[in-house]
């Protein structure tokens, strides 16, 4: 993909070019009227533009993703440069409390009552000096000085200065690794997770395995694409990008995921704008090849937005049937119904209302498949919203857990018997997942776990060690293990 949010391209460590001139008003012509020159708005550089998107996303809020988009589109920078402005975002919001911790002890007075831009300006400038070796130290300095001086006064650019002075002379020192005889404290600073997190994460996971899913959260996303087989085969996809200069290879984990590296934006590709394909991670590819619609079923996806799932199924089916896209947000079915167009899909038919009201809207029993992809925390998403784990708290998980539960037991009702329910998340929270579907099982007598899987689907997850011989139905994929983000899938079927 482009070098845009989820993508995080590497961008030079030099200042962008093309800074503006003040115009100045020049005499007139020979009729002796003074001419205006108009003066042209000096253009930001990338480190301004991540500065500023790092401030709103502090402040306001924002989701990094959406905020740097709309950044970079009003910046409109080179390329090399939105790549940069991409890295700084995205390497300052997940290497957070690590920045926090080095800086500390070089701002010896309130460092937490500075002022939210110059601390987020040094942090982003730590994360320069610390973890990004090919960014020469002049260029990381003298240019957060530029801007502290351009935004502040000279007491406040005099301090980013000697701050960042003092970091560079101690460099050797403060990239030794974090000693900490506490597991959590070692794991979240080096990390940068919160403590809350990094605990719940190795009482589920045990230490290690914590660990690894704390530094796959930091590292870059890659591109994957799901092929629509309704227009071309997988092999012929690959041999089409391949022939327009991308770097493609098909997926071990999905059927109908292709990788591609360094490609450009893909959304804008003629591929994806005549339908050929959709943008999605390989872990959210599986859900719909774990429902297995066939053609003809009657299939109701209860939270859609924005219709990768749903227009996955619609595919598999060979477009016959009729798939019920159900999203709470009015808005978001546009979107829905923009994708299945695009795709050139007639079985997807867009609906909005809240899901925990499907049970009124819709006859009882009267679907083959119903997908419950949940509202979730997100962890598994880490490396594209890394402000998740600043934002999100343990009081999020409970709650959102108990909505889990009760959109559980309204989209059984819907189920035929004979039918499948497939629940799944993009969190490796267990009590997200295993424990909802414990929960669901011991309440809900007319269900049990299926383990009748196709082999393309867990051949791959029996190779990465993903699964073994005892697996029942249900499958917690770890950011670490494909490189894909953290999902988690289980398969029910309604046995009466």
């Amino acid at each position: 993909m482009s070098s845009g949010p989820n993508n995080r391209g590497k961008g030079s460590g030099g200042v962008a070019t093309g800074q503006g001139r003040n115009g100045k008003k020049p005499n007139g012509a020979a009729n002796g009227v003074k001419q205006q020159k108009q003066q042209q708005p000096r253009r930001k550089t990338a480190r301004e533009v991540a500065l500023d998107t790092l401030v709103k996303v502090a402040e306001a809020g924002a989701y990094s993703n959406l905020q740097l988009n709309r950044a970079l589109q009003d910046a409109q920078l080179s390329r090399q440069d939105a790549g940069l402005a991409t890295e700084l975002v995205y390497g300052t919001i997940q290497h957070q409390r690590l920045l926090d911790d080095r800086l500390n002890i070089l701002v010896t007075k309130g460092f937490n009552k500075l002022t939210p831009w110059v601390l987020v300006l040094l942090r982003m400038s730590a994360y320069q000096l610390l973890l990004l070796d090919r960014i020469p130290a002049h260029a990381a300095v003298n240019e957060a000085v530029t801007i502290a001086k351009r935004r502040g006064h000279s007491g406040i650019s005099g301090m980013v200065n000697g701050v960042l002075r003092n970091l560079e002379r101690s460099l050797s020192e403060l990239k030794e690794p974090i000693e900490n005889a506490n597991p959590v404290k070692r794991i979240g600073i080096t990390h940068s997770y919160p403590d809350w997190l990094v605990k719940r994460w190795i009482d589920s996971y045990g230490e290690t395995v914590a660990e690894q899913i704390c530094a796959s959260g930091n590292e870059p996303p890659h591109s994957s694409l799901r092929v629509n087989p309704l227009r071309l085969s997988r092999d012929k996809a690959i041999s089409l990008l391949t022939d327009n200069g991308y770097d493609a290879v098909a997926s071990k984990l999905s059927d109908a995921a292709v990788i591609v590296n360094g490609g450009g934006n893909l959304a804008q590709s003629e591929g994806y704008q005549s339908g050929l394909w959709t943008l999605q991670d390989e872990s959210s590819m599986l859900v719909a090849e774990v429902c297995a619609p066939a053609p003809g079923m009657k299939v109701l996806d209860c939270c859609a937005a924005p219709g990768g799932k749903t227009t996955h199924l619609a595919e598999l089916m060979e477009d016959r049937g009729h798939v019920f896209a159900n999203d709470v947000h009015p808005h978001k079915k546009q979107l829905i119904e923009e994708q299945a167009a695009r795709l050139g899909l007639n079985a997807v038919e867009a609906i909005t209302g809240d899901a925990l009201e499907l049970a009124s809207r819709f006859e009882p029993q009267s679907f083959d498949l119903v997908l419950l992809d949940a509202p979730c925390s997100g962890f598994g998403v880490i490396r594209r919203k890394p402000e998740i784990k600043w934002t999100k708290s343990e009081a999020d998980v409970h709650a959102i857990a108990d909505l889990q539960t009760d959109l559980l037991r309204v989209a059984a009702k819907l189920v035929k018997p004979g039918g499948t329910l497939v629940y799944s998340t993009c969190t490796i929270e267990r009590e997200e997942n295993e424990g909802q579907i414990e929960k669901f099982l011991a309440n809900q007598p007319a269900y049990k776990l299926d383990a009748d899987w196709s082999s393309h689907i867990l051949q791959p997850l029996k190779e990465g060690q993903v699964i073994d011989e005892s697996f029942s139905g249900m499958v917690q994929l770890l950011p670490q293990q494909f490189g894909s983000d953290g999902f988690f899938i289980a398969r029910l079927k309604r046995v009466r």
